[in-house]
């Protein structure tokens, strides 16, 4: 039985960090020992730019081509994991949304992604799949083929209320079509720990999940650092390795070793 655990960052609010921590998370996880891949699910291609994917556009082997040859009917074809900076990933471009299109009139589209990863976990410890800022077809698809869940909620009051409906979803998800799926926790990001809204927002949080969903002990700080590494396609953990924000990030790769050994046989604490 493989070792591999498949994370999906999720939120339905844009913005709340889902690229950089799936970027910096990866890289943590690697500079750990850990074999990573990196799976590029949302059309803007984001993380696939940040690994130093000059052109997106231009690819011939995206997550897209895949998809739809699985679609299709064809065999999955070789050469779809490029290593970029040092990263593996399977990257993206805007033909995702014609395949999104796609997935949704289907029979058993949701199950497309699964199908491509699976062979992977015999190679990889960990496989994160980054996704959109909506609760579409991909994301649906990003669902049914992972283990677990990590949230990362901002603190701004929409982006901690919105994902309940995120919650909702991953229970009909468990109870529908992945009976494995678990939520990792809740991870609050672009924070200003000494500020009443992240006091508030992060009551709301604890009021909101009681005991049933961990929040994660590593805060991830709002920092200018995280831009300037971002625009230069370098995950802030290797920028500058000293600043909070990749303290916090390398402290969150830890947590999600630790816990996801003590969560193996855990349910979903969604579905409760």
């Amino acid at each position: 039985m493989d070792k591999c655990r498949i994370i999906t960052i999720a939120n339905e609010k844009g913005g709340c960090g889902k690229t950089t921590t799936c970027r910096n998370l990866g890289t943590a996880l690697t500079n750990a020992g850990e074999r990573v891949l990196l799976v590029d699910l949302n059309h803007q291609a984001n993380l696939s730019l940040s690994v130093g994917i000059d052109s997106p556009a231009s690819l011939s082997n995206t997550i897209a081509d895949i998809m739809n040859s699985v679609l299709d009917g064809i065999d999955i074809i070789d050469g779809f994991v490029i290593n970029c900076a040092g990263v593996d990933i399977i990257p993206s471009n805007k033909n995702l949304a014609i395949t999104e299109a796609n997935l949704s009139v289907e029979t058993g589209g949701e199950r497309i992604l699964a199908e491509i990863l699976s062979p992977l976990r015999a190679i990889y410890d960990y496989i994160l799949i980054d996704t959109g800022p909506t609760m579409g077809a991909l994301t649906i698809n990003a669902l049914a083929a992972c283990d677990s869940v990590i949230i990362p909620v901002s603190p701004e009051y929409w982006s901690a209320t919105g994902f309940t409906d995120l919650t909702d979803t991953i229970s009909k998800i468990k109870r529908r079509i992945n009976k494995n799926i678990r939520i990792e926790g809740i991870l609050m990001t672009m924070c200003e720990a000494h500020t009443i809204l992240y006091r508030e927002v992060r009551e709301i949080l604890e009021e909101c999940v009681s005991d049933k969903i961990k929040i994660f002990d590593s805060i991830i700080p709002r920092t200018t650092k995280v831009g300037r590494a971002n625009m230069r396609c370098v995950p802030i953990v290797e920028f500058e390795a000293n600043n909070p924000a990749s303290v916090a990030y390398t402290n969150l790769a830890k947590e999600v070793v630790k816990y996801g050994r003590k969560s193996k046989n855990r349910t979903c604490p969604a579905s409760a």
